[in-house]
C-alpha cells in the first residue's frame, strides 16, 4: 500500500475545508471499498480524511412525511431500523441482499453510493482501463465481459455499478444531500450517478470538494407491494448478474403507481420512467409486466459473454413485478426464487 497522510475532520465544514485544500485526498468512513482499492494500487490518495465521527449517523422523519438518512448510518443499522422496515421495506430488502453481515456492519450509507465498479480489469493495474487511466482503452469490451453492462454503455466503458442499496434508492425516488464550499445542495438520485460516455473515470456528479451528508426518501414507500430480486452466480456474497427493485401501488386490481429499477446491468442503477408510465392504469398481470420489461430493455446490447443478461433481466422483471403485485416479496433469508 502506498504511503499517505491521515487527518480527522471535526465537523462537516472542517471536512469540506480539508478536501478543498487537497484535491488528491479521499474521505474515509467504513473503508470497505476504498481500502481494497488502495491495496490494489488503484486508488492512491495523498491523504485520508476520517469522517467516521461526524454527526451524520441518525435516521429521522422529515417535515413532509419522508425520511432523512445520515450518510454515516451503517448499512446494517439502516436495514433493521424500525421506520425503514415498516415504511421502506424495499430498501431494507435490497441492503440485506448485498455483501456479508460483517461488511454491512462497517459500510456507510454515503459510502455505498460512492462504490467503484467491481470490474476485474479496473482492479488489474497491468491491463488497460479507461476508468483507471483515461484514454488507455477498455479491456472488458474485447475480454471476459460476462458480468458487464448491457444498458447505457459506451465505447469507453461497459462496467457496472455494484450496489444493491442504490437500486432500491433509485426506485424509491430518493434525493442526495451534499455540502461543499458553496453550501448545501440536493440532487435527484437519478442525477447522482453518471453513465460512462466519454468520461468513464467520473462515476458521479458529486464535485471533488463536496461531501455526501444525507439521503432523503419521499413519503411514499410502497410498503405493501414491493420486491427486490437479486440473481447471482451463488446465493451468498456475490454481486448481481441482474437485480430488480419493483414497487407498485394498486387500486382495485389496477396499477396506480409503479417504480422499477435494475442493478448489475449499467454504469448506474437503471430506472426508466417510460416503463413505469406504461404500467400505470394497467392490470397487474403478466401481459402488462411483459410490456414494461420490453420498454425497459429495448436499448439493451449484449457483448460476447453477457448477451444472456437481456433475457435474464426480462424474466427477472416479470417475476419481481409479479411478486410485488401478489405482496409476496423475495426473501433475503431463504433466497430461493419463488
Amino acid at each position: 500500500m502506498i504511503p499517505f497522510h491521515y487527518a480527522r475532520a471535526n465537523d462537516v465544514a472542517d471536512a469540506v475545508r480539508m478536501i478543498s485544500a487537497d484535491p488528491a485526498a479521499k474521505f474515509i468512513a467504513g473503508g470497505t471499498n476504498l481500502v481494497d482499492l488502495m491495496k490494489e494500487n488503484v486508488e492512491r490518495p495523498s491523504r485520508l480524511i476520517d469522517i467516521s465521527r461526524l454527526p451524520l449517523d441518525t435516521i429521522e422523519p422529515t417535515a413532509d412525511g419522508g425520511l432523512r438518512i445520515g450518510a454515516l448510518v451503517p448499512n446494517s443499522d439502516l436495514a433493521y431500523h424500525p421506520l425503514v422496515e415498516q415504511r421502506y421495506p424495499l430498501l431494507a430488502s435490497a441492503i440485506l441482499a448485498g455483501a456479508s453481515a460483517q461488511l454491512r456492519n462497517m459500510a456507510s450509507t454515503g459510502g455505498n453510493l460512492l462504490q467503484r465498479t467491481r470490474c476485474a480489469y479496473f482492479y488489474d493495474t497491468v491491463t488497460p482501463c479507461n476508468k483507471r487511466e483515461p484514454g488507455s482503452g477498455c479491456s472488458a469490451i474485447g475480454g471476459i465481459n460476462r458480468i458487464h453492462a448491457i444498458l447505457g454503455t459506451s465505447e469507453n466503458c461497459i462496467a457496472t455499478h455494484p450496489s444493491d442499496m442504490c437500486v432500491a434508492l433509485a426506485a424509491l425516488d430518493a434525493r442526495v444531500r451534499v455540502t461543499g464550499p458553496a453550501g448545501e445542495r440536493a440532487m435527484a438520485f437519478d442525477d447522482f450517478h453518471r453513465l460512462p460516455g466519454d468520461t468513464p473515470q467520473t462515476d458521479t456528479n458529486l464535485l471533488p470538494d463536496e461531501i455526501v451528508t444525507a439521503i432523503e426518501l419521499p413519503a411514499l414507500g410502497f410498503a405493501d407491494n414491493y420486491s427486490y430480486l437479486k440473481i447471482r452466480d451463488r446465493l451468498s456474497y456475490a454481486f448481481a448478474l441482474v437485480s430488480i427493485a419493483a414497487a407498485l401501488e394498486l387500486e382495485g386490481g389496477a396499477i396506480k403507481q409503479a417504480r422499477l429499477a435494475l442493478g448489475g446491468v449499467a454504469h448506474k442503477p437503471w430506472r426508466n420512467t417510460a416503463a413505469e408510465a406504461a404500467l400505470r392504469g394497467q392490470r397487474a398481470d403478466q401481459a402488462s409486466f411483459s410490456r414494461a420489461a420490453d420498454i425497459l430493455l429495448r436499448d439493451a446490447k449484449g457483448y460476447e459473454h453477457n448477451a444472456f443478461k437481456i433475457e435474464l433481466a426480462r424474466r427477472g422483471i416479470i417475476r419481481t413485478l409479479t411478486q410485488a403485485a401478489q405482496a409476496t416479496p423475495q426473501s433475503q433469508y431463504d433466497k430461493k426464487i419463488r
